[in-house]
């Protein structure tokens, strides 16, 4: 087999499965043996129904008593096993009529699941199962292992796919024999072990017993505070390899900066000073430092390649403008560009409010628009007459044409692809635009450095004056009324409120309550408010009108899920309710926090949880109420649950790292840079190292 042969010359692997497979970053046969299993379960035993527990997994095999189907919140399928000394009950919300046949009265079945119920109540929602006839199949004699998935790719295919590879891994060439020299494994023994690991296997600190939910900690993300102590030297050696992996790639791409091909901007400042005079407030100290470290780089001709971070509401936007008439000043354009269509016209607003009145033209580009309202917003850009793009990814699209194109701005720049941030660097008609990108995710200096290592930061660090801190209470549901009442007193003196909810519809499994029936139970008891819900299967015009409508005012208290943590925004919101607060991340958490308190007025967020609180969750909420600073935030959240979560990355399907884990590898970072440098200086190896761990999915230019 060649493993680098495309997806589709696998067994099982058609066109539309390939599409769904390079979701997971799955293009070619080798992309298979990097995708490593987030547990393992342990079906190489069967279980008596006596000997069930709730919250563990279980294999186990019994006689069908009876079916019924029941009508409750939902209709479901309720299927009763028993064995010679216990019972057990098969749940079933979507079902038809084959399947009820199926389980018929006195059938052998053999189904793996998660038990739930009570200590001789057991019941299981939704196993995987077998109808046994004739002799049962032997039981599996390695841990199963579950790989990171997405929507129309079955575990099932996924282990299949990997067994086609996995005897393979030794025509991988060892690219770091190095390591083998500090006692860890080769390449292909790693692999081996990772994804098969036998029953009963030591890991580090910990043994994978067979008890059902094996060990996650033995491959992919870890476990909310894993350290060191839990990696394997199979896992340590993959580890090692990806760190270096990346930073061989940072090296070569902070080495391949274009020089002498940026325009170097220095006009005289008039149109930043014309603006400064009429703010309404001074700016801080932060605000002031990051300009000039940005109008240092703008005057050089090396193409300014520029992080600026900074926590929710820091004044990023009115930095970025400074940058923007450097730039239109100097007589070049600029693109400002914003990942959704919500976030990008409310950069419209403010840019247009501060510009306008400069006379400087700007131009929208989104989606949406009709061709007729594009055209001659296209040709005023290719003709010069317009000095502003503001939009989402529609400004990097190939009938996008710039006249003088000097500077590119990009917002929430995680949310971006690469290729997607790159097709709009290369659109300077002969010359690389300077670059600025921003992120409200504040990143620890150690992870910045790691993985934005190609970039020059500037850090906002101060609240502008003006905005107040939020105070932060965590409430149990079980007061709910009580929050209810709060609301209702609020929005009685003319306040508006936010109430977060992270699902839309019911989920029994999650036990979360969802923004449409929670509406509905607002209205109920509110009746005297406006109350309008959003989420993110609205049609996005719907979405659009609902965010402007309470930005307006016209809405008093606004049911939403988590499509508002970026949004717009809106000053008199001084209140916000976050259900199932123990649920959602700590960035994610911070980030819907920052929707309040963006005026004068005081401001509270109410962290809803349901108890009992586990130790991850309990970390998470008490720090949300320690501390509003959005670095100690992130802090936290980079210990507890590692980068590519902490930057929202591995919603996104763009992850930081496949294998490694900051939380837990941190400690190999020194040794991985060390090697990184030797391996930069051999282009042949360097550029294996890249493609075997970045291939198509970030273009780091040529290498050697």
């Amino acid at each position: 087999m060649d493993l680098d042969a495309p997806l589709t010359e696998l067994r099982g692997v058609g066109p539309k499965q390939a599409e769904r497979l390079a979701r997971l970053g799955l293009e070619r046969a080798h992309d298979l043996l990097l995708h490593l299993p987030l547990r393992f379960e342990d079906r190489t035993r069967l279980t008596p129904l006596t000997r069930l527990r709730p919250g563990t997994h279980a294999l186990f095999e019994a006689t069908v008593e009876g079916t019924e189907v029941v009508r409750a919140r939902r209709r479901m399928l309720l299927v009763r096993l028993r064995d010679d000394g216990g019972q057990i009950v098969l749940r079933f919300f979507h079902f038809g009529p084959n399947l009820q046949r199926e389980f018929a009265t006195g059938r052998r079945v053999r189904a793996f699941g998660e038990i739930r119920g009570l200590p001789g109540l057991p019941e299981c929602i939704h196993p995987e199962y077998s109808v046994l006839r004739g002799e049962p199949p032997p039981l599996e004699n390695a841990l199963t292992p579950v790989y990171p998935g997405t929507e129309g790719v079955s575990q099932r295919l996924l282990r299949g796919l990997a067994a086609q590879v996995l005897p393979e891994t030794a025509r991988l060439p060892d690219l770091l024999p190095e390591l083998r020299a500090q006692g860890l494994p080769d390449l292909a023994a790693a692999l081996q072990e990772l994804h098969q690991p036998p029953p009963g296997v030591t890991n580090g600190a910990r043994s994978l017993q067979p008890i059902g939910d094996a060990d996650a900690s033995r491959a992919g993300p870890a476990k909310p505070g894993v350290g060191p102590e839990h990696r394997s030297p199979a896992l340590t050696r993959l580890a090692m390899e990806e760190l270096c992996a990346h930073q061989v790639a940072l090296m070569v791409n902070a080495g391949q900066r274009p020089k002498g091909t940026a325009p170097a901007l220095q006009p005289e400042g008039r149109l930043w000073k014309a603006l400064v005079a009429s703010l309404p407030f001074a700016l801080t100290s932060a605000q002031q430092r990051a300009i000039a470290e940005i109008g240092a780089d703008l005057a050089r001709e090396r193409p300014m390649n520029r992080l600026l971070q900074g926590d929710v509401g820091s004044g990023k936007t009115l930095v970025a403008v400074a940058a923007a008439l450097t730039a239109i000043e100097a007589g070049f354009q600029v693109a400002f560009m914003a990942p959704t269509e919500l976030l990008a016209r409310q950069h419209l607003r403010n840019l247009a409010a501060w510009l306008e009145p400069l006379d400087i033209g700007i131009a929208w580009l989104g989606g949406r628009q009709k061709k007729s309202e594009k055209a001659p917003l296209l040709a005023d850009l290719a003709s010069g007459q317009r000095a502003l793009a503001v939009g989402t990814h529609a400004l990097f699209q190939d009938q996008v044409a710039f006249h003088r194109l000097g500077l590119a701005i990009i917002d929430e720049q995680h949310r971006f692809g690469v290729h997607q941030r790159m097709a709009l660097r290369d659109k300077g008609s002969g010359r690389t635009p300077h670059q600025m990108i921003m992120t409200a995710t504040p990143i620890p200096r150690t992870l910045a450095m790691s993985l934005y290592a190609d970039l020059d930061p500037s850090v906002l660090d101060e609240r502008p004056p003006g905005r107040t801190p939020v105070k932060t209470a965590l409430i149990s549901s079980e007061r709910r009324d009580e929050v209810i009442e709060r609301i209702r007193a609020a929005c009685g003196e003319g306040i508006q409120a936010y109430w977060v909810c992270p699902l839309i519809e019911e989920s029994e499994m999650l036990e979360a309550e969802a923004a449409e029936s929670t509406a509905e139970k607002l209205r109920a008891a509110l009746p005297r408010l406006r109350i309008e819900r959003v989420h993110g299967r609205m049609k996005a015009p719907e979405r659009d009108a609902v965010m402007e409508a309470f930005r307006r005012g016209e809405i008093d208290l606004l049911v939403a899920t988590t499509v508002i943590e970026v949004g717009v925004d809106v000053p008199n919101a001084s209140l916000m309710i976050i259900e199932n607060a123990e649920r959602m991340g700590l960035s994610q958490l911070h980030q819907l926090r920052g929707r309040v308190g963006r005026g004068a007025r005081a401001s509270a967020c109410v962290l809803l949880y349901r108890a009992p609180l586990g130790e991850t969750a309990l970390e998470r909420l008490e720090a949300m109420r320690r501390t509003d600073d959005g670095f100690e935030i992130a802090e936290v959240d980079l210990k507890i649950r590692g980068p590519g979560e902490m930057l929202g990355t591995r919603q996104t399907g763009e992850r930081a790292y496949r294998v490694a884990d900051w939380g837990r590898d941190r400690d190999l970072m020194d040794a991985a840079t060390r090697l990184a440098q030797r391996v930069f200086r051999d282009p042949s190896r360097a550029r294996a190292l890249i493609q075997r761990w970045l291939g198509s999915a970030v273009h780091y230019g040529s290498v050697g």
